[in-house]
């Protein structure tokens, strides 16, 4: 009977250690293996950001996309240097990232951890179409844009004056209809001062667009809405023609402009806005554009990758 005894002692010894063991595996496999899947996500989401983070310098200052990644990565978790930063063709940048996560129960097992790589691209692009547009244009001879003063790209962050008021055709006033499912240019006045609050809620193609008649740039409801917005960016259409009168004059936009707004005035039919171009990153879409499309600054980012 004793004897009987000691070897189930024995046995039970050996089951307990088993069952031990196999405890000790689904905890592993359940702390361990979810704390690698938690920093792969980290990862990621720190390589994607890196990534946008540097595609803000193209095209301008590519040299710049480098340094402007490795900063926002050490923001962000870290662990990456100019070398995991490969700069690829046609405005594209790619943030690799690699980080050793140790096992906490793994370890026992005989296993010290794994490797998380992950890794973001993203592109930087002249929109096709951009949204939270507002509804005031600029001509592209204006000389910081086009004109003699400018060399390719517009001038940026010098202060100008945009000359709001009668463009060149009877009946427009430097204000459009944005709304492209109206066949003409007329638009509420409040609708116009939205826009300006908050841009457009819509992707604007290139192309023919609507001038609002009148002088509606000197209502109140406007100029609040200007002076809201003084010391931020607001994105506006680039013209090049005009044609037409009154509600059916169109403006034919052939690009977008940021421009830092800090002073408007009106007087009559008359008025202007004071600031300066600026590079800006829209909120827009990368499809087909024109032949010729000018290069104004304007940029949108996206992940392809």
């Amino acid at each position: 009977m004793t004897s009987r005894m000691a070897d189930q002692r024995g046995q039970s010894a050996v089951m307990t250690l088993l069952f031990l063991t196999v405890l000790l595996g689904m905890c592993a496999a359940v702390v361990d293996v979810g704390a690698w899947f938690r920093a792969h996500r980290a990862a990621q989401a720190e390589a994607d950001a890196a990534a946008l983070a540097g595609a803000q310098a193209f095209p301008a200052d590519p040299a710049n996309a480098s340094v402007l990644a490795v900063q926002y990565a050490s923001k962000n978790g870290g662990g990456v240097t100019s070398g995991d930063v490969t700069l690829l063709p046609d405005n594209t940048v790619r943030v690799d990232v690699r980080r050793d996560v140790p096992g906490v129960f793994s370890k026992a097992l005989g296993f010290a951890g794994v490797r998380v790589h992950a890794h973001g691209t993203a592109h930087a692009y002249g929109p096709g179409e951009a949204r939270w547009v507002a509804p005031i244009v600029v001509k592209n001879t204006h000389p910081l844009l086009f004109g003699p003063k400018a060399t390719g790209t517009p001038t940026f962050d010098v202060p100008t004056t945009l000359t709001l008021g009668p463009q060149g055709a009877p009946g427009a006033f430097s204000m459009l209809n944005l709304d492209e499912s109206q066949q003409t240019g007329t638009i509420g006045t409040s609708a116009l001062a939205e826009w300006i609050e908050e841009g457009f809620d819509q992707y604007l193609d290139l192309g023919q667009y609507y001038s609002d008649p009148g002088a509606k740039f000197n209502s109140s409801q406007i100029q609040s809405a200007l002076q809201d917005r003084y010391g931020t960016e607001l994105l506006f259409p680039v013209y090049d023609i005009l044609t037409g009168t009154g509600s059916n004059a169109e403006y034919h936009v052939i690009a977008w402009v940021g421009f830092h707004i800090t002073n408007v005035t009106s007087s009559g039919s008359g008025g202007s806005l004071d600031g300066w171009f600026t590079r800006y990153i829209a909120d827009g879409l990368d499809t087909p554009t024109p032949a010729g499309t000018p290069d104004t600054g304007v940029r949108s980012i996206s992940l392809i990758d």
